[in-house]
């Protein structure tokens, strides 16, 4: 079962980069591991760090700051997560903390994975997204709060609302996946495959 996000309420980092891909996102060479965990250390590993071996971090980087340290809430631009599918970029926004990323828009594979692994992809207007980039760039560290359920985003002077699907709210806060929503109705589609076994043979 994976851990259920009904509310929430974070610290917010700023990312103001559009079409930021998912090479960006968790490089390749990082990618030889079965397990989901652990890819948290080397996310946005090009942009984090000034050497390879990851040893030497470059303070300018947001996620490096000190008042980022435990952000939970990945504020971004346009077409976020492009690039290839894989999903260990979801895994690695995951592993590092990020519970939520707001952005304007996402590729499509990278939403059905953030989806499928408890990382709620809000979308909202261009305008939007400048204000809320105004107001944490003018008030770093500061903290949104989300209602899931509600479907709102509650920041220090304003509320905004955000569209998710019945469906990928019912994964997103009973913590399942498809996989997972499908078992649910497994004794129905046992007596519906037993009903219609003619037709599937």
């Amino acid at each position: 079962m994976l851990k259920k996000l009904i509310q929430h309420t974070g610290i917010v980092a700023p990312l103001d980069i559009a079409n930021v891909d998912t090479d960006a996102i968790i490089p390749k060479q990082f990618l030889h591991r079965i397990s989901r965990i652990g890819f948290g250390k080397n996310l946005f590993h090009y942009w984090r760090y000034k050497d390879m071996s990851g040893k030497i971090p470059n303070l300018y980087f947001v996620l490096n700051k000190p008042e980022f340290k435990f952000a939970s809430i990945l504020l971004t631009r346009e077409n976020f997560g492009c690039g290839s599918s894989r999903e260990h970029a979801v895994w690695a926004l995951v592993d590092f903390g990020f519970r939520i990323i707001i952005a304007p828009s996402f590729a499509d594979i990278f939403y059905k994975n953030s989806i499928n692994n408890q990382l709620l992809p809000i979308i909202l207007k261009d305008k939007e997204i400048d204000e809320m980039f105004y107001l944490v760039n003018n008030n770093s560290g500061i903290m949104f709060s989300i209602d899931i359920k509600k479907s709102n985003i509650f920041t220090e002077n304003n509320i905004y609302s955000f569209h998710i699907d019945k469906y990928h709210r019912e994964c997103i806060v009973n913590g399942i996946d498809n996989i997972r929503l499908t078992l649910q109705y497994e004794p129905l589609i046992s007596q519906y495959e037993k009903n219609n076994l003619k037709f599937m043979n």
